[in-house]
């Protein structure tokens, strides 16, 4: 039954979440379509520069993303700090990216307009830091682009998108992996970087081209998370804030490596089979790390965290259970 998107996302708050959005029909229109033979895959490096522009203009970091030939997943996080530091001609300034005018004086009115009224600063204040808004600038581009190559019209998604909130750090960094484990799942690649649109290929490619990254702390891909500057940032330092994972740029690398040979036990490589030291750190084991990923698959549906998170926001929404809570019990139990 569809349910209102206020019981999964905290609007105006931090948050962390696991989104999918789906081709209409769930037809390949960012693939070979297996019926006409018409190939659309071009599409997914289109769809892969607007995840990462909208990362750059929105309140948001983005952690993971796989562009597949028939949906798309994204992993990112809310961040209403960083939107509650911009200026109002900065607010404004990142919300003409989004809806851009032909000319530049155009620009310069629709800006001067919107300043003269602090209700319409606020409303897109808020719009920049919404998930429902990111997901919105995303979807519709890619349709009135798509439909305008096709020479259609229509939908082109399948509905509202699929939204998980996730509770802590555990479940984002199981979000992460299955995401970018996508196209290893669907048999069309069988590494990290024959993992084509994802999010883990583009940090691979960036630890080649600057190994001096590896040993960092993990980011997000593009937009804000682990650190924004402090004050006025005249003495270079960081302050904390947001979301946060705790392990480097080359651990999750490998954690995402280690854990497409667990869904794929056949696999070899040079990878040992014991598990790696962030498991430790993130204090769950092999098998529970395995069966969490994959349960995004199948059994977690609006919020994936913990027995005790799961029993608690069930609670909060007056309900006896959540979809997800028994898979959850049983891993622990393993």
């Amino acid at each position: 039954m569809t349910q209102a998107r206020a019981l999964t996302v905290l609007e105006g708050q931090h948050g962390r979440y696991h989104c999918v959005t789906r081709c209409v029909r769930q037809a390949w229109l960012c693939g070979i379509d297996p019926l006409t033979g018409v190939d659309h895959a071009p599409r997914k490096a289109m769809i892969e520069a607007r995840i990462l522009e909208l990362g750059s203009i929105f309140a948001v970091g983005i952690y993971a993303y796989a562009v597949m030939s028939n949906h798309l997943h994204i992993t990112l996080s809310i961040e209403p700090d960083a939107a509650k530091r911009w200026d109002d001609r900065e607010v404004l300034e990142r919300w003409v990216r989004l809806f851009p005018s032909s000319e530049p004086e155009q620009r310069e009115a629709k800006i001067a307009a919107l300043l003269a009224s602090s209700i319409a600063v606020d409303i897109r204040r808020k719009r920049l830091m919404s998930v429902s808004w990111f997901m919105r600038c995303l979807d519709e581009y890619i349709a009135r682009r798509a439909n305008a190559e096709d020479d259609v019209k229509g939908r082109f998604w399948q509905g509202r998108f699929k939204c998980q909130l996730l509770d802590d750090e555990r479940a984002l960094a199981a979000a992460m992996a299955y995401v970018d484990l996508n196209p290893v799942r669907a048999g069309i690649a069988d590494s990290v970087e024959g993992s084509d649109h994802t999010s883990v290929q583009a940090r691979a490619a960036e630890l080649r081209e600057r190994p001096s990254n590896a040993n960092k702390l993990l980011m997000p891909i593009v937009g804000y998370g682990v650190f924004l500057p402090s004050g006025d940032n005249s003495d270079g330092n960081l302050e904390p804030t947001g979301s946060r994972v705790p392990m480097t740029n080359a651990q999750y690398i490998e954690l995402v490596d280690f854990t497409g040979r667990q869904l794929k036990p056949a696999k070899r490589g040079v990878i040992a089979a014991n598990e790696p030291p962030v498991l430790q750190k993130l204090g769950i084991t092999r098998d529970y790390w395995a069966g969490h990923v994959n349960g995004f698959r199948f059994a977690y549906c609006r919020f994936v965290g913990s027995v005790e998170a799961m029993t608690a926001k069930a609670k909060a929404l007056n309900q006896r259970w959540l979809k997800g809570i028994g898979y959850a019990r049983n891993l622990v139990t393993r």
